[in-house]
């Protein structure tokens, strides 16, 4: 299985390229594809995962099927038989990983909700014992669980590479005080309601982020949800508090490049064969675990 890195539409206007994902106009509508690019230390490496593309977009839909009872979201159709006529020639780049999906006026913050204390969060309680400027209680350990699950949002640097965690009354500046509160709202609703699930299934969902937009009718749900892009995914029996946890994510790939001389400038290297299976086969299970179904590649 070849792994597809780009898309290549014709005349449909690309407005965008990711790191993972490509954005088409559609009318009054947008075309999301999930390509088979992974990235690491902020850098698209040359070698793809195949089919990685496709078990993030069909995470995503099972997540806004789950949640849509909590709040909208952005999707119009996922499969290409209901895409617009123009597409159909294009099947077979499309089908399975990508969305037709609603404008919408994008909300300038990440929605990050945290339920155990790893990654930035953990550097920075460790430096000052706070998240965002919310206190914690002293002796937690790196993937510590929290008392309660917090909203720590963040934004986008001005180079786009990364998050910059900020406090709730920042992001009130950034939104206003109505809209933060929504978001915090709807943001930590959404975490509960997918760390249960994640729970019944084995899988302890440690921290993730949400985008949301606004449309005409109101707040929506947009972009990937709970995807091991977007979240970190534990197994609960593996789970011991005191250093990084085992997760259904990328950590293959970051294992390999700490491993070999790169200074973490582009261009990126190629990945050998086995990681890219390893990392291949790290998705399907979390996909295989959250939804109880098998994909087929």
């Amino acid at each position: 299985m070849t792994a597809l890195l780009n898309t290549n539409l014709g005349n449909i206007p690309l407005l965008g390229r990711g790191k993972v994902r490509d954005l088409y106009a559609i009318d009054d509508a947008l075309l999301l594809v999930a390509t088979d690019r992974i990235s690491a230390f902020d850098h698209v490496l040359a070698t793809g995962i195949p089919g990685k593309g496709k078990i993030l977009t069909q995470i995503s839909l099972f997540w806004f099927d789950l949640l849509a009872d909590l709040v909208p979201n952005h999707l119009i159709a996922s499969s290409v038989a209901d895409f617009p006529q123009a597409l159909q020639p294009y099947a077979d780049q499309l089908e399975g990983r990508s969305m037709l999906v609603k404008r919408a006026a994008m909300f300038p913050v990440e929605c990050v909700a945290r339920g155990y204390l790893a990654g930035s969060g953990w550097k920075e309680y460790r430096s000052g014992g706070t998240v965002c400027g919310i206190p914690l209680p002293e002796g937690l350990l790196d993937g510590s669980r929290l008392p309660e699950p917090v909203f720590t949002p963040a934004t986008k640097s001005q180079d786009g590479a990364h998050d910059e965690n900020i406090s709730f009354a920042a992001t009130e500046n950034v939104l206003g005080a109505d809209d933060a509160a929504e978001l915090r709202r709807l943001t930590l609703a959404l975490y509960n309601r997918a760390a249960e699930h994640a729970e019944s299934r084995g899988l302890i969902l440690a921290d993730t982020k949400f985008e949301f937009g606004r449309t005409a009718e109101g707040i929506i749900l947009a972009d990937e949800v709970l995807t091991p892009d977007s979240s970190r995914f534990w197994e609960a029996a593996l789970w011991h508090p005191g250093g990084p946890q085992p997760s259904f994510d990328k950590q293959f790939v970051r294992d390999y490049l700490e491993s070999i001389q790169w200074n973490k400038q582009a261009p990126a290297p190629a990945l050998p064969d086995d990681v890219a299976e390893r990392t291949q086969s790290k998705y399907l299970e979390a996909f295989r675990r959250l939804t109880g179904r098998h994909l087929n590649l």
